[in-house]
């Protein structure tokens, strides 16, 4: 498709028609992402309930890396489609570069870090010493795997800010399928345990990475990604993490939680680590629907906002919220229904993890339809270029309310404060977000 039929498209296709085009592909991409990671835990919960809480404990250096991604990624496709909304596809060009070649030379030294202090990570996220072993010996292939795992966000998000969320969804599902197919192999056939599951998410991120970066080097839409055109002006740089930090905020927060989270459990026990870890699983498979409907809008949002039509994106941004809460409050009602067999699935021989995981994903279930007033508020002020309305929506959920609430509640109400702070969290933030 030519620069000028793609921003025709962009521009003028009616948005009930153009953003579920869009969604389509980064929903598929986003739960076939969250469905591997659960299948990570589904398969490796089959070891014991130590290796179980592992995967919850290294789940946390997953989003720091993530929320590297997210900071070039997010940050690089939000100035990305206003750009292109305002037809400056040279401009574009220098920030996409940029923004990769940035990612992929932290990553590099995240990498050399991790694996040097792999141990004394891996304790303070809240591992036990039964945990420990395990968390090591996952966490040291994710260290391994961490420039394409992060560069992987950006190549996403520069394909998607170009409307090409088909080959971004290509990449990302095709690592996650294999992923799922790989988990049990390496960890049953190959009797590789825990570290056949870290393998096989290393080979897939990086076939992913692989297939991403070929799409946006070759294929890419209106601009595609030469490392030639990375800038040497600051200026550029400065961009990128000033639209990327609301997201780099959220996913590092979303971090601290989890650490937060895991080390509040670990006084109850591994099952308890293991519960809220699956329990975080599964609520990421739901949550994944709305991110990827919101992914789908953020590009719609930023060119409309680049051409000053201002109209079309108060259209746009009705209509996601509304998709976005009725069909959340759709499937967190099944779960609802079915959550004693859906912990069940990943530990049942452990009556423990089934009783703490159950109640705490019902909880969950309850205030899961109010997510779409923090994150879709929070993708359209930084599709907009709001940063500062868009670091505060961003930090809100998991941030000023979630850390209080998990530091707090467990010395007043015990393992039920682990249990409900992210319920509460999700009814104070949707307050908070409706003022913006």
């Amino acid at each position: 498709m030519s620069e000028e039929n793609q921003f025709n498209k962009m521009m003028i296709t009616p948005v009930e028609k153009l953003i579920p085009t869009l969604a389509l592909p980064m929903i598929v991409s986003m739960l076939v992402t969250s469905i591997y990671n659960t299948a990570d835990t589904f398969f490796v919960s089959q070891i014991n309930t130590s290796a179980s809480g592992a995967v919850g404990v290294v789940f946390s250096v997953m989003s720091i890396l993530q929320a590297l991604g997210f900071l070039f990624g997010m940050g690089a496709g939000s100035n990305m489609s206003r750009l292109l909304g305002n037809k400056d596809f040279k401009t574009a060009e220098s920030v996409a570069a940029s923004a990769f070649g940035a990612t992929f030379l932290i990553g590099i030294l995240i990498a050399m870090f991790g694996m040097v202090f792999n141990k004394g990570i891996v304790s303070i996220l809240g591992a036990t010493k039964t945990i420990l072993p395990y968390a090591q010996d996952y966490s040291k292939y994710i260290f391994i795997g961490t420039p394409f795992i992060c560069s992987s966000f950006v190549l996403n998000n520069i394909m998607r800010s170009q409307g090409q969320s088909f080959f971004s969804m290509l990449g990302l599902a095709f690592g996650g399928i294999l992923n799922i197919f790989l988990d049990p192999i390496f960890i049953f056939v190959f009797k590789l345990g825990i570290e056949g599951a870290a393998i096989a998410t290393l080979i897939s991120q990086f076939i992913s990475f692989l297939i991403l970066f070929l799409f946006c080097a070759l294929k890419g839409g209106m601009v595609k990604l030469k490392i030639r055109s990375m800038s040497k002006n600051l200026y550029i740089y400065i961009d990128i993490l000033k639209m990327g930090f609301p997201s780099f905020s959220r996913q590092s927060l979303a971090s601290i939680s989890n650490i937060l989270l895991n080390i509040n459990a670990m006084i109850y026990g591994d099952a308890a680590v293991s519960a809220m870890s699956i329990v975080g699983r599964v609520s990421f498979v739901m949550t994944s629907i709305l991110l990827g409907f919101g992914q789908g809008f953020q590009p719609v949002a930023g060119f409309a906002y680049g051409a000053k039509k201002y109209s079309r994106l108060k259209k746009a941004f009705k209509f996601t919220m509304l998709c976005g809460i009725i069909g959340l409050l759709c499937v967190s009602a099944l779960c609802f229904l079915t959550a004693d067999n859906i912990i069940a699935m990943f530990r049942k021989t452990d009556p423990d993890v089934i009783q703490i995981g159950s109640l705490a994903l019902k909880l969950q279930c309850i205030t899961m339809f109010l997510q779409p007033v923090s994150i879709i508020s929070n993708m359209l002020l930084q599709s907009a270029g709001k940063p500062l309305e868009a670091t505060l929506t961003s930090i809100s959920r998991q941030g000023l309310f979630f850390i209080p609430f998990i530091i707090i509640l467990p010395n007043i109400i015990g393992l039920m404060g682990v249990q409900i702070s992210q319920p509460l969290s999700d009814i104070t933030a949707a307050i908070f977000c409706v003022y913006f």
